[in-house]
């Protein structure tokens, strides 16, 4: 899209930064708020099926009054829920407006790496709660990736992209259909190869099947599906294809068992959250480096007088003490070595003695 910072959209959200491809950071003039703006392209949706040449734009006011009978429906409640705020057509796009705290996208945070199993654990644990709600109260989000997960400072996870994955789904249809070639055309335009937007059922079971797939995601950086292009990725999850579960570690039963081709053999988001927090709960203690930095006894990096190997004296004993190599041989006399501490006050004393004596041969010679 084009537009500049300051911006106003639909007389009510300021843009605050450069909008990027169907995506604007904006400020709501009306409470204050931030919220992220994703855009959805409606040029075919604005043609009537009967003719095509004959643009019909009350088409996107009732697809803006569908995602917003969604928004209002879902559970606004939970603390780990995106707020979906609402909807409006602009020119040929469509645009959802959602909450947006402070934090990274999971997509972002995933760039720079894979992340450790219990830190992929904690957050599928948050998203699971969220899924819950929303299954609690008749809805399937159907948008459960990395771009729609929002990892806030406080290092807590919180799902949005419902009403965007709500536009997407019900543009599929309203252009290809319920079902078939054309919508299934429609809708990888939209949605493109992303494993978790292609689970083989939606509803809830969809939503946990999508959950298991990011969580592999997670762990190891990659989808467990290819994703070259639509084709193969549909073709791959509909045949089982896929990388296996035990890359995930002590996730992988979870996982294998989220990613079940069989629905009814999938766990819940509730049952979901629950071993989550089991596993959790048994989670090694990460090391506190700091306290383990203390207790380090820092030593010489070597002895300061080398030390020979132990020798046994008669009858076998080991005195403990080093022999120094000018001992006597045959009699197991004592060493004559002088210890170097001792060198340099006994050559100051041995200079001093020789200083009296001199003066005192000098008295006597010439007394």
């Amino acid at each position: 899209m084009r537009g500049s910072p300051g911006q106003l959209l639909a007389g009510r959200y300021r843009l605050t930064d450069r909008p990027e491809l169907l995506r604007a950071s904006a400020v709501d003039e009306h409470t204050g708020e931030s919220v992220l703006l994703r855009a959805v392209e409606l040029p075919a949706l604005l043609t009537a099926g009967q003719d095509p040449d004959e643009p019909n734009p009350g088409h996107g006011d009732r697809l803006v009054r569908r995602v917003a009978a969604v928004g209002s429906a879902a559970p606004t409640w939970h603390p780990r829920l995106l707020r979906g705020v609402g909807a409006f057509v602009e020119g040929e796009l469509l645009w959802t407006v959602e909450e947006r705290p402070a934090g990274w996208t999971l997509a972002e945070l995933l760039t720079a790496g894979p992340l450790p199993p219990y830190r992929a654990a904690e957050l599928a644990a948050d998203l699971a709660g969220a899924l819950r709600a929303l299954h609690e109260a008749g809805i399937s989000h159907g948008n459960v990736t990395a771009e729609s997960v929002l990892v806030c400072e406080d290092g807590a996870a919180m799902l949005g992209g419902l009403l965007t994955g709500v536009a997407q789904e019900a543009l599929a249809e309203d252009l290809g259909g319920p079902g078939g070639r054309r919508r299934y055309d429609v809708r990888a335009t939209l949605v493109g190869p992303v494993a978790e937007r292609w689970p083989l059922d939606g509803g809830p079971a969809g939503d946990c099947w999508s959950l298991g797939a990011l969580l592999q995601r997670m762990v190891t950086g990659r989808s467990p599906f290819p994703e070259a292009g639509v084709p193969e990725l549909v073709t791959a999850v509909r045949d089982g294809r896929r990388e296996p579960s035990v890359v995930c570690g002590p996730l992988a039963p979870l996982v294998e068992r989220l990613l079940q081709p069989d629905p009814t053999l999938r766990p819940t988001a509730q049952v979901v959250r629950g071993e989550l927090a089991a596993l959790l709960a048994g989670a090694p203690e990460p090391a506190d480096e700091e306290r383990a930095a203390r207790e380090v006894e820092l030593k010489p990096e070597a002895p300061l007088v080398p030390l020979r190997p132990r020798r046994r004296g008669r009858g076998g004993r080991s005195d403990g003490v080093a022999p120094e190599a000018g001992a006597a041989r045959g009699g197991g006399g004592r060493s004559s070595r002088i210890s170097p501490a001792l060198l340099g006050p006994l050559l100051v004393g041995g200079v001093f003695l020789l200083l009296v004596l001199g003066i005192v041969a000098v008295v006597l010679f010439a007394g």
